[in-house]
């Protein structure tokens, strides 16, 4: 810093002192000035995490995500308005930067880590029958961890959508909304009616693809397949991914949504903050405050207008039940009082894929960890913006295709394709086996073989699946995992859908285009289905069941429903039914899952709410008035207006004590500290920078954090005074 201020003084001095011989310098100490404020002039200089909070905002955002870091932007543009963006974990790392390794940040901690509770019938080649789900913990959610594919479902999906009597989520009313957020580069989508340039998300193909990717997009032709711009008008058919990447680097929502606006006055973040729960007030229900964790001191910081929940659709429900929204029962069952009895949780889905379908070349064309020289990709990724690195998590190629199941007259396929130039097997189980949560049994005899192999993969993944899962409390510490059971393939049809997907997958696989390579399939049988007939129905379902994998879309945990519907969660509008001041904008609000990956709808709906939300507050003068009461629903909630002080006191919130106490009894799958790795600087180390899974105990910086937040902190208070907080 000294060393700064001097060079600067000794320029401008220099300067002025020969300003009539010398304007040459000009420059020079123009750009000294920007070298010394560089993050106030760096449009991509990260956002501060921001220390002394105000008392009250207008709005307050919970979650950081592809959500919450787009509704924050939009309403941060009204100037008059105060905006908070609370994220419970840390800012995005370099290694979020390349799009490659997105594989490195599952597990670390910048991932929740979460696992689905056990099953016999889906996930069973993984360890303890348990699917690992990642969600991201990080400033920008899982658009740091997902694979960055850009891909916003079937205009069939929101038209469903309004049919339901989501009045105005129609495609024709959504389209515009999906526009508006993107700047899309590639040059021949430029003039394309279904895409927008100058939108603060960039998408834009890969700059580097192998030979594998056109020889798969050429396979679908050869099947009857177009090769088409699956965003655009009609969605069957085959095409190179596109991806929210920028100049070769991963474009995640807080990149494209929060930097720009870091030096916004009337916008304030707070990262590593952990809510807790959203305050709500019985006799007026009206939610009224946020109450997070950060550092060890608990905050509760006030919403004059409201607070929006962008949690995602595993933290929102969970936040929803411990604030006291949930289903009664449930709720009841954890000793927390109910206000207001709604389907919160259930009604969940998620793309279900069939990992581990390999196929082998002769050619050296696939990507192989060993092949590369670590210092040559390295530098064409920094200097060039070009080669392997570059790829969307590996993946190359997307297809939409038809099973029998599905009515070919409609533009409404139900299976889709992920393409990667690589599998399981090519880095040598180094990362992808533990990302996977693979039994080493399996791993051993089935990939291990083919360790470094070039080989390549189809996945074939579920579009619209039937079965329904579930979010639930394992118990009212906000600090323990919920119970996530995914209930893969509980409706018989999904597993019969998918297995049809195997055999068109297949037979793209069998194209006359990949004879040159020599590819082939690795024909050797999972071990727990041997009895069946390699590649028969009875064995592609055993293996569906076996290699099952998220895709990462949850969704649909806080449905978006008309007043009429008994499953919904909150209206058209996104407010949450019975209370006043709360909307939910994420995952959770989809009714049914859109067909391909959610990371582009979801942003699409943070636009929308967002939008919504102005049009209330700034377009309808009547709105203050008739918000005074909650939104309409044929359900009573359970607190009547004289119950305020007891209902108050008997809501569970954060008991700081007992939480220490509780937290030796958590399962593995609740524990806060089984997301949390070493440094981002050992993600690419061996598998030692992984915290043990089984772990029953909070580690040590979650324990500290309950141990010493036994007060309060008024956040606006500049002498960081703490006051006292209980709960009677």
């Amino acid at each position: 810093m000294v060393l700064n201020l001097l060079f600067i003084t000794t320029v401008i001095k220099s300067t002025f002192g020969v300003v009539t011989t010398g304007l040459w310098l000009i420059p020079l100490m123009l750009a000294a000035i920007t070298y010394y404020r560089y993050d106030a002039v760096d449009p991509e200089s990260r956002p501060l995490d921001q220390l002394n909070l105000y008392p009250e905002y207008d709005f307050i955002v919970v979650g950081s995500g592809s959500a919450g870091a787009v509704v924050a932007n939009r309403l941060s543009e009204v100037r008059k308005w105060k905006v908070l963006l609370i994220e419970a974990g840390p800012d995005e790392n370099e290694i979020s930067d390349v799009p490659s390794l997105a594989a490195y940040l599952q597990l670390s901690k910048l991932d929740w880590a979460y696992k689905t509770e056990p099953s016999n019938k889906a996930c069973l080649g993984m360890q303890n029958n348990r699917c690992n789900w990642p969600r991201g913990r990080v400033l920008g959610g899982s658009s740091v961890l997902n694979y960055m594919l850009y891909v916003r479902g079937n205009r069939n999906d929101y038209d469903h959508w309004a049919a339901l009597g989501n009045t105005g989520w129609d495609y024709d009313q959504v389209l515009r909304y999906f526009k508006k957020s993107e700047d899309n580069r590639n040059p021949y989508l430029a003039n394309n009616a279904y895409h927008g340039r100058g939108g603060l998300l960039t998408v834009q193909e890969s700059p580097w693809h192998s030979p594998l990717v056109a020889a798969f997009v050429e396979a679908g032709t050869q099947l009857g397949y177009q090769n088409r711009d699956i965003n655009g008008a009609q969605q069957s058919g085959f095409m190179i991914a596109q991806g929210t990447i920028r100049r070769g680097s991963r474009c995640s929502t807080a990149k494209a949504f929060l930097r720009p606006i870091r030096q916004r006055k009337n916008f304030h973040l707070s990262m590593n903050s952990h809510v807790t729960r959203v305050i709500i007030e019985p006799g007026t229900m009206r939610a009224q405050a946020v109450e997070f964790v950060k550092h060890g001191k608990v905050y509760r910081i006030a919403a004059r207008r409201e607070v929006i929940l962008a949690a995602g659709a595993i933290n929102t429900p969970q936040l929803m039940m411990l604030s006291g929204l949930g289903p009664r029962k449930h709720l009841e069952q954890h000793g927390i009082r109910v206000l207001q009895d709604l389907p919160v949780g259930e009604n969940m889905q998620d793309h279900v894929g069939m990992g581990g379908l390999t196929f082998l070349v002769d050619k050296p064309v696939a990507i192989i960890q060993d092949r590369f020289n670590p210092t040559a990709v390295t530098f064409q990724y920094v200097l060039r913006e070009r080669g392997p690195m570059t790829t969307l998590g590996g993946v190359e190629g997307l297809a939409f295709v038809h099973t029998p199941y599905s009515n070919r007259s409609v533009d409404w396929p139900d299976i889709q394709f992920h393409m990667a130039p690589a599998s399981i097997n090519s880095d040598n189980g180094a990362r992808v086996k533990k990302v996977l949560g693979l039994k080493e049994s399996v791993y051993q005899e089935v990939y291990h073989p083919i360790a470094n192999k070039d080989s390549w993969t189809i996945m074939p993944l579920l579009l619209r699946p039937r079965s329904r899962g579930s979010v639930k409390l394992r118990t009212a510490n906000p600090f323990h995992y919920p119970l996530i059971n995914a209930n893969y393939f509980d409706d018989p049809l999904d597993a019969k859908t998918l297995v049809e997907g195997a055999k068109i997958a297949l037979r793209v696989a069998e194209a006359q285009v990949f004879k040159q390579f020599g590819s082939r399939l690795w024909r050797k049988p999972l071990p727990n289905c041997k009895q069946h007939k390699f590649l028969s129905d009875a064995y592609l379902e055993c293996h569906v069941r076996t290699i099952s994998m998220t895709i990462y879309h949850p969704c649909g945990t806080a449905k978006m429903g008309p007043a009429w519907d008994p499953e919904a969660v909150v209206d058209p509008r996104l407010r949450v039914y019975g209370v006043r001041g709360l909307r939910v904008i994420d995952a959770s609000i989809m009714p049914t899952i859109s067909s391909g990956n959610t990371n582009a709808p979801v942003i699409m709906i943070a636009e929308k709410g967002a939008d919504l939300i102005k049009e209330d507050w700034l377009t309808n003068p009547e709105y203050k008035v008739k918000r005074q009461a909650s939104v309409g629903r044929t359900k009573s909630r359970t607190v009547g207006a004289g119950d305020t002080e007891a209902a108050a006191s008997s809501i569970q919130a954060v008991n700081i004590n007992s939480l220490l106490n509780n937290s030796s009894s958590s399962s593995s799958s609740s524990n806060i500290g089984s997301s949390i790795l070493e440094s981002s600087s050992n993600i690419l180390d061996s598998s030692s920078n992984i915290l043990d899974s089984s772990s029953n105990n909070l580690d040590s910086s979650s324990s500290n954090i309950i141990a010493s937040s036994s007060n309060i902190v008024n956040s606006n208070s500049s002498s960081s005074s703490n006051i006292t907080y209980s709960e009677s």
